[in-house]
Formats: C-alpha cells, structure tokens, sequence
C-alpha cells in the first residue's frame, strides 16, 4: 500500500520505485484513468481498473486473486483520492486479512528524496493495534504536500 497519494507525481515515483525493486507490482486505479486513448498504457503498466462509482465486493474478489496466486504484487493508495482525507479506506486491511498476503507499506517522502518501503506485515485482525502501527509508520513520511496524517500525529485519533 502506498500512503501519501496526494500528488500526480506519486505514479511516475512508484513506476521508479517498481522499477529500482525489479518486482512487477500490479496497482489499482480509478477505472475513469483507463479511457480509449490512454487505458492501453495504463494497463500496459499494470494498471487494473476499478469502478468506485458501485459497490462490486472489490474485497472478496482481490481476496480471491490473491489466494490463487503464489507470488502476485498489488498495489493500493488507501486514500482512495489525492484530495485531503480524514483517514484511509479499510478495503486494504480487509484484503490483506481475507487473502492472508502481507502488506509492505510503501511511502514516497519527498523531502528527503526516498522511497520508504517496511518489512512484510501479516495484519492480525486487532484492528485498532494494526491500524496504529499502520498510521505510525505513515506518520514518518511527508508527502509531495501536506498530509492528513498529520492529524492523526497530533491527535494519535485512528479515524
């Protein structure tokens, strides 16, 4: 998962960054990205498209994909949009959970010019103890702007 997604810039990073790793990693994106005239490159990069405009049991079925294949990378900006956010979407925590795969939290800090990348992390189940763990390693990171988890460093408050 990568945490901030709050600038256009953060795709060409992660392509960077998946490139420098030299491990495919597939990721999800709005499907309005995946037009007549660029859908090609999108999905030429790994791109799966996704409908947010309906609930489809994005869950269940990335949950699925996940448990059928022995080595399969996605990833997923939790934030769900670049705008300002309060906190992250949960779909993440529940496909990890489901499908058993681990989460590497991926955060591209712009002032020190670095991608951040944790060891793999099996969530538990413990919401609330993942999810603090999740936001504390997010809250070391600086986006291209500004981010929300600043909030939750000054509050400690997992929305």
């Amino acid at each position: 998962m990568a945490v901030p997604h709050n600038s256009n810039w953060d795709f060409l990073v992660g392509l960077g960054t998946r490139a420098a790793t030299r491990i495919w990693i597939h990721y999800l994106a709005k499907k309005e990205l995946f037009t007549w005239y660029a859908g090609w490159l999108f999905k030429a990069l790994g791109g799966m498209p996704v409908d947010r405009s309906r609930a489809n049991n994005l869950v269940d079925a990335m949950a699925d994909i996940l448990k059928s294949h022995d080595r399969l990378h996605i990833c997923i900006a939790p934030e769900g949009t670049r705008g300002d956010v309060v906190k992250l979407k949960t779909g993440f925590y529940y496909i990890a959970l489901k499908s058993g795969a681990p989460l590497i939290l991926v955060g591209f800090d712009y002032p020190r010019k670095q991608a951040v990348l944790s060891a793999p992390f099996y969530v538990t189940g413990d919401y609330q103890k993942d999810m603090t763990y999740i936001y504390e390693f997010f809250s070391q990171i600086q986006g291209k702007h500004k981010t929300w988890l600043r909030q939750y460093e000054e509050t400690g408050v997992i929305g």
